[in-house]
C-alpha cells in the first residue's frame, strides 16, 4: 500500500512529564466522577453553539474503518418534544406495567424513576442519536459499515463528557422500543435510534439518588 495511494498526515500529539500526567488524570477523573443522570432541568435556554461543539467532540470519536456511522439530531423545537415525550410514555408505562419483571423495577426502585419523562419537555435540547446501519458511497450505492454499535457507543461516551466538561446536565433515556424516534425525526432507512439524551441546567434544588461507584479493584484486574 502506498502512502501517495493513501496519503498520511504528521500526528498531532502532546506528551507530558509522569507527574503532570497523573495530576491530568486525577483532574479528569473528579471532574467526571462528578456527572450523574440529573432529571430535574430548568428551562433556562442552552446557546445552542454549545452543544454543537459537544457534539463535534463526539464525531472524534474513532469507528470501525472510519466510517463514522452516526447522526445526532438536536431537537429544540417545543412541539417535537412534546410528540417525543408523549410516545416515550406511551412506551414507558408499557415497560413499567407490563413488559419489565419483577426484579428489574426493583433494581430501578433506588433510582425513583417511572414511565413519567417530564424532563423530555422541561430541559432546553434533546439529542437523538442514530446510528447508520450502513451508507453510500460516491455513486450513492449501498456501502459496508463496520463495528457500528461500538463505534456509536464510543462516540456517546465522548459526547456525555463533553457536556459535563462544558458545564451541562444530562440524561441517558432508552425508552424501549424506540421505533417512534424514527418516526418522529423522520429518519431515513439507514438509520436506527440509538440513544437520546436530554441536557441542560438543573432546576434549583435538584437531588440525585445516593449511590456508590464501584472501587478500581471490582471493575479492573491485571494479568
Amino acid at each position: 500500500m502506498s502512502s501517495t495511494e493513501y496519503p498520511f498526515v504528521p500526528l498531532e500529539f502532546s506528551t507530558y512529564a509522569e507527574d503532570e500526567m497523573l495530576t491530568r488524570a486525577n483532574e479528569f477523573y473528579r471532574d467526571l466522577s462528578r456527572r450523574r443522570s440529573v432529571r430535574d432541568y430548568d428551562d433556562r435556554a442552552v446557546p445552542k453553539e454549545i452543544v454543537e461543539r459537544a457534539i463535534l467532540t463526539a464525531g472524534t470519536a474513532p469507528s470501525g474503518a472510519h466510517k463514522q456511522p452516526w447522526t445526532f439530531v438536536l431537537v429544540g423545537d417545543r412541539d417535537i418534544k412534546a410528540k417525543i415525550r408523549e410516545a416515550a410514555e406511551i412506551e414507558e408505562k408499557e415497560n413499567y406495567t407490563r413488559r419489565m419483571p419483577e426484579s428489574w423495577l426493583k433494581d430501578l426502585a433506588p433510582l425513583g424513576t417511572d414511565e413519567h419523562k417530564p424532563f423530555l419537555t422541561t430541559c432546553p435540547w434533546l439529542i437523538v442519536i442514530f446510528a447508520q446501519l450502513w451508507g453510500r458511497d460516491e455513486d450513492g450505492e449501498k456501502a459496508k459499515h463496520y463495528y457500528v454499535n461500538e463505534s456509536v457507543g464510543i462516540a456517546t461516551g465522548m459526547l456525555l463528557a463533553a457536556l459535563h466538561r462544558a458545564g451541562l446536565a444530562t440524561l441517558t433515556h432508552t425508552p424501549s422500543p424506540m421505533g417512534f424516534l424514527h418516526r418522529i425525526l423522520e429518519r431515513p432507512e439507514n438509520e436506527r435510534a440509538y440513544m437520546l439524551i436530554a441536557l441542560g441546567y438543573p432546576k434549583e434544588g435538584c437531588t440525585v439518588p445516593d449511590l456508590q461507584r464501584k472501587s478500581l479493584e471490582q471493575i479492573a484486574v491485571e494479568v
